[in-house]
């Protein structure tokens, strides 16, 4: 009886082993089921929108029409360029000198409007540059001034945070801190609506600002103003992307080069008369 009992015993325990080992080929333990997740959770989701950041009141490059439209040069690149990835293009206004910001916060994708790269190298993941770009100064027409010499004693404004700002402020440049010292004021302004408007009222005398922006307020407002001819500072203009963000800027890069490959690039340019600016698509 006691070998009987003894048998019995040993049956039983290899048949929970038998359960137990088939229970383990069957199920997936948590170990096995980790590796899955964890791929899937770092699987980049497809992009589908594209928001570009830029300044509503920086024509021809962007800024708001008289429909309350957002156009521009760098607004049709970038429509063009998601036209061509399946994005959606949102067109995100900001404050330009909250443009670091926005772009730390991935409220924008971008910095794409009038962007100078000069002096911000390392700051951002650049494009290749497209559009040559100079900063000069715009005076009234019937003001006496001719050139830089006869800013001494003036009242110049300057947007905040602009090219044009560092380059009358810029350590380096000898030439242009002696200009800026000359002036009565050196003031900075939110957007150049609030500079046209100050220098039409006679309370400024001059505006430093990008060539493209000149020639486009000056075609506008007609013969009142002119450009002095020495630019105080050589520019060029590229895609500004967050320091690290090299996948999504080789990719608009990438289209930005189909697009001088197949002449839309330069298309566009010629649509806002600035063909002679561009330094790509010729």
């Amino acid at each position: 009886m006691k070998n009987i009992k003894t048998v019995i015993v040993l049956l039983l325990a290899m048949a929970m082993c038998v359960g137990l080992l088939s229970g383990c080929g069957t199920k997936p333990t948590a170990e096995s089921e980790a590796p899955n997740a964890s791929a899937a959770a770092s699987a980049p989701a497809e992009r589908t929108v594209f928001t570009v950041g830029f300044d509503a009141s920086f024509p021809p490059y962007g800024y708001t029409d008289d429909n309350g439209e957002y156009v521009g040069f760098d607004l049709d690149l970038a429509a063009e360029v998601c036209a061509r990835n399946g994005w959606e293009l949102i067109k995100k206004p900001i404050d330009w000198d909250s443009k670091d910001m926005e772009l730390e916060s991935g409220t924008i994708d971008c910095i794409w409007n009038g962007f100078t790269i000069n002096g911000r190298e390392d700051k951002y993941e650049w494009t290749e540059a497209y559009v040559d770009n100079s900063q000069v100064i715009v005076v009234a027409a019937d003001s006496g001034i001719t050139d830089l010499a006869g800013l001494a004693g003036k009242n110049v404004l300057v947007q905040a945070d602009s090219s044009a700002l560092a380059s009358l402020t810029d350590e380096t440049n000898e030439k242009n801190l002696a200009l800026a010292k000359s002036f009565a004021s050196l003031t900075e302004v939110p957007d150049y609506l609030t500079a046209f408007m100050s220098l039409e009222s006679g309370a400024a005398d001059a505006i430093a600002l990008d060539i493209g922006v000149a020639q486009y307020e000056i075609a506008q407002r007609g013969d009142k103003y002119i450009m002095l001819e020495e630019p105080i500072s050589i520019e060029q203009y590229g895609v500004g992307f967050k320091l690290g963000n090299k996948e999504l800027r080789d990719q608009v890069q990438k289209t930005l080069d189909e697009m001088v490959a197949d002449g839309k690039f330069i298309e566009i340019a010629k649509t806002w008369k600035l063909d002679e600016a561009v330094c790509i698509g010729k």
